[in-house]
C-alpha cells in the first residue's frame, strides 16, 4: 500500500497483492419515460437502490487520495457505512451502504439503499462468512434478497424509480484486479507478465461466459420487475434505471507515474502495466458493459432506462496525469479550496499491508466520496422531478454545486 515504507516492498512483490475490487456493471435502457402516476405505496415519491459496491456507496468514506495521515481524506469518519437505525452499525456487515451513496439525491423524495458491496446477480455467502443478498427472492437465516427487500418497501412507499447496477462481480472483476496487481508486483519492466492473456482471466470473457451472464443479469432485472409487480405496481408507475461501469484508470497514455519501479503501486495504488490498463478500459470494461446493458433490452421492459457512466470520471480517474494526490497537489484537507478538481475521484488499490488501518481492501478501486456525489447529481438528473431518463453523465466543468457535488450533466 502507498502508505508502507520500502522494507515492505519486497514482501508485497512477493505476495501482498490480495485485493477485493467489486466493481459495478449495469444494464442499458430503452424508451423514454412518460409521466408516472402514483403506486400502491404511500406517502412521498421513493427512489430505491440495489445492486453491488458501486451502488452500495462503498469507498465513500474518502475524499481523494493521500499516502499522509488518512484524517486529511477522511470525509465522512468511522460511522460511514452505519445504516442501521441507530447509526452504530452496519445492516448488513460488509455491504458497506455509506453516506455518501449516490441514491441520497434529497428534494423531499424518500431514498432507501438496499445495494451490498460485493454482490452478484444472485445471494450468496463470501468466504468470509458475509452475507452477499443478490437481486432475487432469498429469504433464509442470514437474510433476504434484495428483490425481496425491494418487494416489502415498495407495498407501503410509493416507489418512482429503482437504480441498479449489477453484474460486475458475475464477471469476477475483483480476482481479475487481484491478477493484474500481481502480475504486476512480481515481474519487471524489462520482462512484464500481463494479466489479460492469463487463463484465470480470459475465462471471464469467453462468448460463453459472456452470455451466461447476460442472461443472469438479464433476470436479475426481471426479479426487480416481479417484486414490483408483487408489490402491487404497474410498469408504468415506475422506471428501472440501469447503470453501466465508470472506467476507474486511464488507458496507457493518461497515467502520471512511470511503469518502472513500484512508484505507480507504492505512491499512486495504482499497479497496472500499460498493456493492461489499455486492455481493461477498451476490452474488459466494455464487455462487461455490453453484457449489462443486453441484458437490460433482453428483458423487453418499456420502463428500463440507461445511465451510461463509463466516461462520467475521465479527468478524474485514479493516477490520472490531470489530478493528484493531496500532497502533490499542495492541499492541506479535503475540505481546501480545489479539492474535488484537482484530486482523484476513484480510491487507490489497497493490498494487506493496509490492514490494522483505518481502511479496507475492498475499498479499492471504487468511486470515492468525490466520486460518488457525482454519481448523485446524475441520478438526481436521471430521476427528472418524477419523469426518469437515461442518457450518458459527464462532467461539465469545476467547483460544486449548490448541493455540494461536482458539476455535471445528464445528456
Amino acid at each position: 500500500m502507498p502508505h508502507y515504507a520500502a522494507a515492505r516492498r519486497i514482501s508485497r512483490r512477493a505476495g501482498l497483492a490480495t485485493v477485493l475490487v467489486a466493481l459495478a456493471a449495469s444494464a442499458v435502457g430503452v424508451c423514454a419515460a412518460p409521466a408516472l402516476a402514483d403506486g400502491p405505496g404511500v406517502g412521498a415519491g421513493s427512489v430505491v437502490s440495489v445492486g453491488d459496491s458501486y451502488i452500495s456507496g462503498e469507498a465513500g468514506r474518502w475524499a481523494g487520495n493521500s499516502n499522509q495521515s488518512s484524517s486529511k481524506i477522511d470525509a465522512l469518519g468511522s460511522t460511514a457505512y452505519y445504516d442501521n437505525a441507530s447509526n452504530t452499525a452496519e445492516q448488513i456487515n460488509r455491504c458497506h451502504r455509506s453516506k455518501a451513496a449516490e441514491v441520497y439525491i434529497g428534494g423531499g423524495l424518500n431514498t432507501v439503499n438496499l445495494a451490498c458491496s460485493g454482490a452478484q446477480t444472485s445471494t450468496f455467502t463470501d468466504s468470509s462468512g458475509n452475507f452477499k443478498p443478490g437481486l432475487d427472492f432469498y429469504n433464509g437465516s442470514a437474510g433476504q434478497g434484495q428483490a425481496l427487500m425491494l418487494q416489502n418497501y415498495a407495498a407501503t412507499h410509493n416507489v418512482k424509480m429503482v437504480d441498479i447496477s449489477i453484474g460486475g462481480n458475475n464477471f469476477n472483476f475483483a480476482s481479475i484486479i487481484q491478477s493484474c496487481l500481481t502480475d504486476w508486483l512480481t515481474s519487471p519492466s524489462w520482462w512484464k507478465n500481463y494479466c489479460n492473456d492469463d487463463s484465470s482471466v480470459t475465462a471471464n470473457f469467453t462468448s460463453s461466459n459472456v452470455a451466461a451472464q447476460t442472461t443472469n443479469i438479464k433476470n436479475a432485472i426481471l426479479n426487480i420487475k416481479q417484486a414490483m409487480t408483487n408489490a402491487g405496481y404497474a410498469t408504468t408507475q415506475y422506471s428501472i434505471v440501469v447503470q453501466d461501469y465508470e472506467s476507474p484508470i486511464p488507458t496507457s497514455s493518461g497515467f502520471r507515474y512511470g511503469e518502472s519501479g513500484y512508484t505507480r503501486q507504492d505512491t499512486g495504488g495504482c499497479g497496472f502495466w500499460n498493456n493492461d490498463a489499455n486492455w481493461a478500459n477498451n476490452t474488459a470494461l466494455p464487455t462487461i458493459n455490453n453484457a449489462v446493458k443486453n441484458g437490460a433490452a433482453q428483458t423487453g421492459l418499456t420502463n428500463v432506462k440507461i445511465l451510461e457512466l463509463q466516461s462520467t470520471f475521465n479527468g478524474r480517474r485514479l493516477c490520472e496525469n490531470t489530478v493528484g494526490l493531496l500532497e502533490e497537489k499542495g492541499i492541506s484537507t479535503w475540505q481546501s479550496a480545489g479539492a474535488v478538481d484537482n484530486t482523484e475521484w476513484v480510491n487507490q488499490i489497497r493490498t494487506v499491508s493496509t490492514i490494522g488501518s483505518d481502511y479496507y481492501i475492498q475499498e479499492s478501486l471504487h468511486p470515492n466520496y468525490w466520486g460518488e456525489l457525482a454519481l448523485r447529481n446524475c441520478v438526481r438528473q436521471a430521476y427528472n422531478g418524477g419523469t426518469p431518463r437515461g442518457g450518458t453523465c459527464t462532467r461539465t466543468g469545476n467547483g460544486l454545486t449548490g448541493n455540494g457535488e461536482p458539476a455535471m450533466s445528464l445528456q
